[in-house]
């Protein structure tokens, strides 16, 4: 029997119907085969909240905050005042803030991880938003971050994001891969009224049309048109998450939108299905109330677990989903069997 078949015929025998516990089966299903055992374990999680700016976020066009707010809100994760810090910190997750690509010069003394590849990326109406060179260099800073954390004994992971602008960014790359209409990849962001929504849908169709977005570009090529520092980034996190065997916890629409560019980076000649080697270690935390992030979900044949109707951003959604899997993993390990408890099956 393979790791697949020994792990159903453990979960199948448990005392319940077959099934009854949904996705909890499917979770556990899924972690004994990404640790390839009958007994898998969440040890010592860990989210990572990458940070960056966006040039055309300056204009004030694209979101009704100013950019200032991200540097407001990294120092706001230090401090422990985020709704992220009060997730991880009730459910016992380990909580790390890179700056990616902020506009603001931090204290070098300040507990983040500074990976900062400029203070901000250009305005993509105009230009690109990075060069090869820096679309490299977050690839290969993203993947240390993780390396890092994996020689600390975590095994499952999950990332999140701050950034004033990126979820225009991110639904560039939606519309690109997708190859939905950009209004429907483009939601309120951070807050946008109906009049701003629409002045912002016409700042990214603008985008979209000089970076030719409809025709096949290299998801380098994507990185550097339209891509944001801490997507970016995070890509590279996936990636080598991925290479070290770990559970990735997936949160809302801009980690989406970064695992869209890991996938077609990881496999660039193939599909996008269920079955894609990489998607085989994610686990989708929850549906963000941000419009596009079904249908992106629905892109990758991704099934989330929470529908809370949340769409904060920072790895909240990941933070709510871990004690899930945590769950998931009891139920098979200390469940008892049929046998075990003397129970009757149901009849054939």
């Amino acid at each position: 029997m393979t790791i697949l078949q020994q792990l159903q015929h453990k979960i199948n025998n448990k005392t319940k119907p077959i099934g009854a516990l949904g996705q909890l089966e499917h979770m556990a299903i899924q972690l004994g085969c990404i640790q390839h055992t009958l007994t898998p374990q969440v040890t010592k999680p860990h989210i990572v909240v990458f940070a960056a700016d966006h040039g055309i976020a300056a204009h004030g066009v694209v979101n009704p905050y100013p950019q200032a707010v991200t540097a407001q809100m990294v120092l706001n994760f230090v401090q422990g005042g985020a709704a992220i810090n009060v997730l991880c910190k009730h459910n016992h997750i380990a909580l790390t803030v890179v700056d990616a690509g902020v506009n603001y010069d931090f204290d070098p003394a300040l507990p983040i991880i500074h990976n900062k590849v400029a203070k901000g990326t250009q305005d993509y109406t105009q230009a690109h938003a990075m060069s090869q060179l820096q679309v490299t260099e977050c690839l290969t800073k993203g993947a240390a971050i993780v390396q890092d954390i994996y020689h600390t004994g975590c095994n499952t992971i999950g990332f999140g994001e701050m950034g004033i602008g990126n979820t225009s960014s991110a639904a560039l790359i939606m519309h690109h891969y997708t190859g939905l209409p950009l209004q429907a990849c483009v939601g309120k962001g951070t807050g946008a009224n109906a009049t701003q929504l629409q002045a912002k849908l016409q700042a990214l169709q603008a985008a979209a049309a000089y970076h030719k977005l409809t025709t096949p570009h290299t998801p380098h090529h994507i990185m550097e048109r339209v891509g944001g520092y801490e997507l970016v980034m995070m890509a590279g996190a996936y990636l080598k998450a991925y290479e070290l065997g770990m559970a990735i916890v997936v949160d809302g629409f801009i980690a989406t939108a970064a695992l869209l560019l890991a996938i077609h980076t990881h496999e660039p000649t193939q599909p996008i299905s269920a079955h894609s080697a990489l998607l085989a270690n994610c686990i989708y935390a929850h549906t963000s109330n941000e419009q596009g992030h079904t249908q992106m979900l629905e892109y990758i044949s991704a099934i989330p677990l929470l529908q809370l109707g949340m769409r904060l951003g920072e790895g909240t959604g990941a933070a709510l989903a871990i004690p899930l899997l945590f769950n998931a993993c009891a139920i098979l390990e200390h469940m008892a069997s049929f046998d075990s408890a003397g129970v009757s099956q149901a009849s054939a």
